[in-house]
């Protein structure tokens, strides 16, 4: 049991450091190979980083526009309608934020008054905890079963009642890798319909996506354009999490909404990257193409050695991570063998476990990230090899 911190709001006290921001410093700490959080170990497209050189070179250093500067607005627009076929005016209904995180957070914010229910899937990233935390809101989640991570869709509905404002979704989902697929994209989207529900949907990962899926925007379904609000950022797609350039678009009243929150949270953000970030959405096919390509091989490449080492893998469809369980291993408590691990052999993962309001199912799961340069994942598997002899 977390102690309290007498200063902090009761609706934030369930809250301490971020898991990853704890396995970081334990990889520091323990020189270990850091396959917890979720940033590459290389930095994106050199050209894109040339070109957020030559804006902060040109001037651009000031305060953008509180939408956003022109040129980012209009290549998510342009983005938008090149990969999915979606019509979005840049300039009433897309809106540039400090990261997909904060637009999370002015969504929720903006959207959710206190006591209305907010309804997601679990495991869930720990940002939509805090964010529905920050809005009063209260969190009513739908467990996403392993091995496929399916969903029954009558325990989604028995959570809508008269106080559900709207549905969270992820896809593809950290921390599992699910991509959703149509039928039960519809499924959702049917519901959202019946009973008039929002949804705000994180598609961060939207181009990290393998073996021939595809990631559909729940935005296009049928009614949904007008109650969908869509976020995505450049951190995952062009390799500098640093940089926090993040979009949300929708309907021009919901945008207006997100955006009075927004605008007391950051208010701006990253002027010479807005500008470097335009750039990187031009990038051709071949761009997006390879990138997915890469994170594939990545990903065979970690999975294939934990299931050598002896972990029940469940193989991901899409983002940065694969999930493990621990239990062939002949451990149990997730918690307890992200902390062991250094010791044991040099790695740090992240125990899925802190993404569950079901603390047993997720106890015994962990997860590991591959979005780092294939020696170094050849690396960890090698010391995680060495766990098997421990048993």
């Amino acid at each position: 049991m977390m102690a309290k911190n007498p200063y902090l709001a009761e609706r934030l006290q369930d809250f301490g450091t971020t898991i990853f921001a704890e396995m970081s410093a334990l990889a520091i700490r323990t020189d270990s190979i850091n396959l917890g959080q979720g940033f590459p170990d290389t930095d994106g497209p050199n050209q894109v980083a040339e070109a957020a050189i030559k804006a902060i070179k040109d001037g651009h250093n000031q305060y953008p526009p509180g939408l956003g500067i022109e040129s980012l607005r209009v290549a998510v627009s342009e983005h938008q309608k090149r990969f999915y076929g979606i019509e979005v005016d840049p300039d009433t209904e897309v809106l540039i934020t400090a990261g997909a995180s904060e637009a999370l957070a002015a969504s929720l914010i903006a959207l959710v008054e206190p006591g209305q229910e907010v309804i997601t899937f679990e495991p869930y990233f720990d940002v939509y905890a805090a964010a529905i935390a920050m809005a009063g809101g209260k969190r009513r989640v739908v467990t996403l079963k392993t091995p496929d991570y399916s969903f029954d869709y009558e325990e989604l509905a028995s959570k809508v009642n008269s106080n559900t404002r709207l549905i969270l979704l992820n896809s593809p989902h950290n921390p599992t890798g699910k991509v959703f697929n149509h039928q039960e994209l519809s499924q959702i989207a049917k519901l959202a319909v019946e009973k008039d529900l929002l949804v705000v949907t994180d598609e961060v990962y939207e181009h990290l996506v393998f073996d021939g899926q595809s990631h559909i925007p729940i935005s296009t379904l049928p009614d949904m354009s007008e109650r969908t609000l869509t976020i995505s950022s450049a951190a995952k797609t062009f390799g500098f999490t640093g940089w926090k350039i993040g979009w949300a678009h929708g309907p021009s009243e919901l945008l207006a909404a997100v955006r009075i929150a927004k605008q007391f949270l950051t208010y701006v953000n990253g002027a010479p990257f807005q500008h470097a970030i335009a750039e990187a959405l031009k990038l051709d096919e071949n761009y997006y193409m390879n990138l997915a390509l890469d994170m594939a091989n990545k990903r065979d490449i970690l999975c294939e050695g934990l299931e050598k080492a002896g972990f029940e893998v469940f193989r991901p469809s899409g983002t940065y991570y694969a999930t493990v369980d621990i239990r062939p291993l002949g451990d149990e408590d997730g918690i307890e063998f992200c902390w062991d691990l250094p010791n044991r052999c040099g790695v740090v993962a992240v125990p899925n476990e802190v993404f569950y309001d079901n603390k047993t199912i997720g106890k015994p799961l962990v997860r590991f990230a591959y979005c780092k340069k294939p020696e170094v994942l050849d690396h960890a598997v090698e010391k995680l090899l060495t766990l098997k002899a421990q048993k």
